[in-house]
């Protein structure tokens, strides 16, 4: 059970044999109806949304702030190798979070009155809205002022405090509107707003 647990990936894989296991046991109709495929295209949408918001709350809730805290010698282990690394899962998350969410209100059948908010999908409709430009902000703001503030992309001392500040600035603004867009999509399957 250790070497499991050693390596992530066995982990991970772990974990996908262990779901197939108690799929295979409730004896459901796995892969052979289109609920069933809408269904797993809505778990592998959570999946990546909480790999996306958890990601965005560790780097508010707790690398953020411990970042004065550490002493300046410490600091390339998390700019060097930590933020990197997570910012690399972060983005992808969103943009796999945003690719499965769409693809499940397509499955669906309510893409389109999502998007342009009638009723009855008012709720999931602004959940979406809220989680492209969150995506947006990720991929055309956060990840090009992190690679200036990482030292990724070199650019001169100034250059590279104003794009850390704007980068911490436009993931807080992330975290601001990750609380209506989680209560925007649970509310939908509860009867909306």
């Amino acid at each position: 059970m250790g070497a499991i647990f050693q390596s992530l990936g066995r982990t991970v894989l772990a974990g996908v044999v262990l779901l197939a296991l108690l799929v295979l046991a409730v004896g459901t109709d796995a892969g052979t109806s289109h609920v069933w495929w809408t269904f797993f295209m809505r778990w592998l949408h959570v999946l990546c949304g909480v790999m996306w918001i958890g990601l965005l709350w560790y780097f508010n809730f707790v690398q953020i702030p411990s970042m004065p805290k550490i002493p300046d010698e410490q600091k390339p282990a998390i700019s060097k190798v930590i933020a990197p690394t997570a910012l690399f899962w972060f983005r992808w998350a969103a943009a796999a979070t945003v690719i499965t969410g769409l693809l499940v209100a397509a499955m669906s059948g309510y893409i389109v009155p999502a998007m342009t908010l009638q009723k009855p999908f008012t709720a999931i409709g602004i959940g979406m809205w809220l989680a492209l430009v969150m995506a947006f902000n990720v991929w055309f703001i956060i990840w090009p002022n992190q690679k200036k503030a990482l030292g990724i992309v070199v650019v001169e001392a100034a250059e590279k405090a104003k794009a850390a500040r704007m980068a911490m600035l436009t993931s807080r603004f992330n975290t601001m509107f990750s609380i209506p867009m989680l209560f925007c999509m649970v509310a939908q399957q509860n009867g909306g707003l």
